[in-house]
């Protein structure tokens, strides 16, 4: 009898996030956004910037679930369209930080000496001003509009995908393979990419899960504060920002993009903790 193979270190990842149902949960709820957003033309009822004078802050009904606006536009067809803007924003975003902040992590962890000196200093130099306010700072001088502030997000972002990168390089680094594949004559970029950057991807995949979610309500954030995707085009930030205005008139103009940000960010959350568990060698 031969004995059972064992699991590779993605089936167990694999398996232990699955065993986490709060984790999975959020997921589900993540893919249902994703898919509302990719299927809005054909899921919304109405379309999200037709007006009608005739329905203006309607309360939910059967017709309109969600109610209309100050405008009588459709809610629901603008919560819908404006899961666009989040999930753009959050993945765009994210994927511009981490193009940043991953090779210069891995440089600065690699190369250290003064390479790692100056990186060091420059990302302590954008830490030290809050995420949102750098982030604002930067869409205010590009201009408002929806990939000004995807790109304000992202080098906002940047710093911490380069402090996870460091610090993840510099443990794989000190490993035996790394140092026995410098003494039979690899070069230094070889040793990086092929030895070191595959072993830090689990962390950057978690500080990614866990950035869009910090995405998703900083592009909310900087559409409330008219920074952000522009009207007429729907976004559950720049929502917010219109239904401040009857909250005592109309509360559902501010209840369901509010809640659609919650679930949102709240699943991000969620299945960023679940990798973190799952993808942690320490874990049986």
């Amino acid at each position: 009898m031969t004995a059972p193979k064992a699991s590779s270190p993605r089936r167990l990842a694999v398996r232990r996030f699955l065993g986490r149902p709060v984790a999975v949960a959020g997921l589900v709820v993540i893919v249902v956004f994703i898919a509302l957003a990719m299927a809005a033309p054909a899921v919304a009822p109405f379309d999200p910037i037709a007006t009608s004078w005739s329905a203006i802050r309607k309360a939910p009904s059967a017709a309109h679930w969600m109610g209309t606006d100050e405008n009588g536009r459709d809610v629901l067809s603008r919560v819908i369209f404006g899961a666009r803007a989040s999930m753009l924003a959050g993945l765009v975003s994210v994927l511009i930080a981490a193009g940043i902040g991953v090779p210069a992590g891995l440089l600065a962890g690699f190369a250290e000496g003064w390479t790692d000196a100056v990186l060091s200093r420059v990302v302590d130099a954008m830490l030290a001003c809050p995420f949102l306010i750098l982030a604002i700072a930067l869409a205010a001088f590009l201009g408002p509009n929806l990939t000004n502030a995807m790109i304000a997000i992202g080098v906002s972002t940047a710093p911490r995908f380069m402090r996870v990168a460091r610090a993840a390089t510099l443990d794989a680094a000190s490993n035996e393979y790394v140092e026995a594949a410098r003494a039979v004559g690899n070069p230094a970029w070889r040793v990086a990419v092929r030895h070191i950057l595959p072993n830090i991807i689990p962390p950057v995949l978690v500080q990614g899960t866990l950035a869009i979610a910090a995405a998703i309500i900083a592009e909310a954030s900087l559409s409330f504060l008219g920074l952000g995707q522009q009207p007429p085009d729907p976004s559950w930030g720049s929502m917010l920002n219109a239904a401040q205005r009857f909250l005592t008139q109309a509360p559902w103009l501010a209840i369901f993009p509010g809640l659609a940000i919650f679930l949102c960010v709240l699943s991000f959350n969620l299945v960023g903790d679940g990798l973190r568990d799952a993808l942690d060698p320490r874990q049986r």
